[in-house]
């Protein structure tokens, strides 16, 4: 009978039948489109394209929720995977004047997979409000060395790219370290940035490959040939750990780098109770009253994850029963069905993990 009910009746039906479910105003005008919410902050994604085999650029329209960000901070990317609510921490690498938001995303991990395969033009993501304090000073300085590697390029590359919007007056470099040319991101866009501000020098360093413009890791050398002044301009770095490291060495205070300071987190290993069941490997565990990570990891799983601390969100999973307690808040949350962070959220009592 359902097969000779005209497909438009159906939708019909099946929207005036959704739409007389109590919910709040942005359930309704999602039902007609998802970027008509008002509360939330929406992303409808308006272009894809492969820069390297192994990543992905999205240009991102957002909703009129969107507040807008300033360059070097980060947004909380959520998308649904096997009907699963999953998010994870992206820097948008455009201006901050732009009006659409333009995020690179290596293909590493659930989150960052999927987006590389399964996300076209026409899909609609979820966005956070921006956050993060990896941000140039709003007095610009007159010197800036910006320093990335690898996919770390993203919040500089939005901080080069509001300083020429800004036309500003002073001196930048742009220090990229890549493995080779076919790993260098934004190889053309950098050269268009640099040819039309005359103060932007963009400088590509090639760690494993010959024909860059600096051959090898970082060294205090390649400050000296590409930024002579480096001493006395504000540093900005973004990527691989040991990157960061020999930068913040050589140039000291006057670094900034996108990292974060971790939180103060309590557990009461002492006093834990109740069993911890990983539904979908079927392990189980007596609470330790540790974090939910450290639980999964003690019980041979490898949940996806990042920060360890509860920003980057890369370890959210599902809770299908049981509560939980916020290690960096003290809050209990008890609904089932709910998303957490593995990192840090603590069992209290028998709880059920969608892993």
């Amino acid at each position: 009978m359902t097969a000779l009910i005209p497909r438009r009746v159906r939708g019909l039906a099946s929207l005036a039948e959704a739409l007389l479910t109590p919910h709040g105003m942005d359930r309704y005008l999602e039902l007609v489109d998802p970027m008509l919410v008002r509360r939330e902050i929406r992303g409808l994604v308006t272009a894809v394209r492969k820069q390297t085999p192994d990543s992905v650029t999205l240009t991102v329209r957002p909703s009129r929720a969107w507040p807008g960000f300033t360059a070097g901070q980060y947004v909380r990317v959520q998308v649904e995977i096997d009907g699963v609510r999953r998010t994870r921490c992206y820097s948008p690498c455009g201006s901050q004047y732009d009006g659409e938001l333009e995020f690179t995303v290596k293909e590493q991990g659930l989150v960052s997979g999927h987006l590389n395969r399964a996300i076209g033009v026409g899909s609609v993501v979820a966005l956070s409000t921006p956050d993060g304090g990896f941000t140039m000073p709003t007095t610009r300085p007159d010197r800036v060395l910006l320093i990335s590697g690898g996919s770390g390029i993203t919040p500089v590359l939005a901080m080069a790219r509001t300083l020429v919007a800004e036309g500003h007056p002073g001196e930048i470099v742009f220090l990229h370290y890549s493995n080779g040319p076919a790993d260098a991101l934004y190889r053309t866009e950098l050269a268009e940035l640099a040819a039309r501000h005359p103060g932007l020098r963009v400088v590509h360093a090639y760690t494993h490959s010959k024909g860059g413009d600096l051959t090898g890791f970082f060294a205090p050398e390649h400050l000296e040939r590409v930024a002579p002044w480096f001493r006395d301009a504000e540093t900005f770095v973004c990527g691989p750990q040991p990157l960061m490291d020999a930068v913040r060495e050589q140039l000291g205070e006057r670094v900034h780098t996108e990292e974060f300071t971790p939180p103060a987190l309590t557990f009461d290993t002492a006093n834990a109770e109740g069993q911890v069941r990983f539904k979908r490997s079927g392990r189980e565990c007596a609470n330790s009253g540790k974090p939910l990570l450290e639980q999964a990891e003690e019980a041979g799983l490898a949940p996806e994850h990042g920060c360890r601390m509860g920003i980057c969100f890369s370890c959210t999973q599902l809770k299908t029963a049981g509560r939980v307690r916020n290690a960096k808040t003290g809050e209990i949350s008890g609904e089932e069905d709910e998303e957490i962070q593995l990192c840090i959220s603590v069992p209290v009592g028998d709880v059920e993990i969608d892993a």
